[in-house]
């Protein structure tokens, strides 16, 4: 039962939905998720850790920078699920569409050089 209310609660949010949905087959540094999102760092980083929680979506650290991926294969079948059932209902919704437009603009940005100017900042 903590598996299916952690997968609820995850998928209760709309910005934990466009990033969930961002992630279908490409990993995503953390810095383009804020872009994406228009959220603060603090804000996509408690999404993220949310997504986590519920294995939703794998993270890894690669030196200063926080990269994240869908679940794979050894994720509990009810987070396949969930992510399958999420993308199946949701990706041709114009937000998730002008997310994906959006998404391939941030993608031609150097993520080095998009995380450093958001450090910056």
């Amino acid at each position: 039962m903590f598996a299916f209310m952690a997968i609820t609660r995850a998928l209760s949010d709309e910005n934990r939905i466009r990033a969930l949905l961002a992630l279908d087959g490409r990993e995503l540094c953390v810095c383009q998720i804020i872009e994406l999102l228009g959220l603060a760092p603090s804000t996509v980083s408690k999404h993220m850790s949310i997504l986590a929680s519920a294995r939703l979506v794998e993270g890894k650290q690669v030196g200063r920078w926080r990269y994240y991926r869908l679940a794979g294969d050894e994720a509990p079948d009810e987070a396949r699920e969930a992510i399958a059932w999420v993308s199946k209902s949701l990706s041709k919704t114009s937000k998730i569409q002008q997310d994906a437009k959006r998404l391939k603009e941030i993608l031609k940005i150097d993520p080095e050089v998009l995380c450093k100017a958001q450090h910056r900042a």
